[in-house]
């Protein structure tokens, strides 16, 4: 996984500012939409954006969901230039099936199941993000540069936006 070494990271190589399409985002609860607000907000705090071979940044990220496709349109925080990035989801459905599963047992065993069996199914639900965000990496290899923190919270916002409430 890539890591960008503290001492040479880019201060032009981050994120300044994201939004989620109002149309591509599904009827979600409100335990979802704090989902989707404490990822963007964590992104934003600590991240690492590059895109591949450019030195544009600080960037601007609007995710969307076009035709079963990941849409990732970036912009310049000072331009008005947009660079997008389109991305089949068909790598990613399995891992957020499982995800999506797990999460809806996650939820559903924090009301009532013992604190063991609440960590264990946490546990799953953590490997599964870490394999989204790994698959994640890996789609963005010569398109986008990210961290590993940034990939498992972007990870996070394209589930939100496939999340059926």
């Amino acid at each position: 996984m890539f890591e960008p070494p503290a001492s040479d990271a880019n201060p032009k190589a981050r994120l300044t500012a994201i939004t989620l399409d109002s149309t591509s985002i599904k009827r979600a609860t409100s335990g979802i939409e704090h989902e989707r607000e404490v990822a963007i907000y964590d992104i934003l705090e600590s991240n690492f954006f590059s895109l591949e071979g450019r030195d544009e940044g600080p960037y601007t990220l609007n995710l969307s969901i076009a035709e079963d496709r990941l849409v990732l349109a970036v912009g310049q925080e000072a331009g008005d230039s947009v660079f997008t990035v389109v991305l089949s989801l068909t790598p990613l459905r399995r891992v957020m099936k499982d995800y999506f599963i797990v999460c809806e047992s996650y939820y559903r065993a924090i009301r009532a199941a013992p604190p063991s069996r609440i960590q264990s199914i946490d546990m799953g639900r953590r490997a599964l993000h870490d394999e989204g965000s790994r698959v994640l990496l890996e789609r963005l290899k010569g398109k986008i540069s990210v961290d590993n923190d940034t990939a498992r919270r972007l990870f996070t916002l394209i589930c939100a936006l496939h999340w059926k409430g």
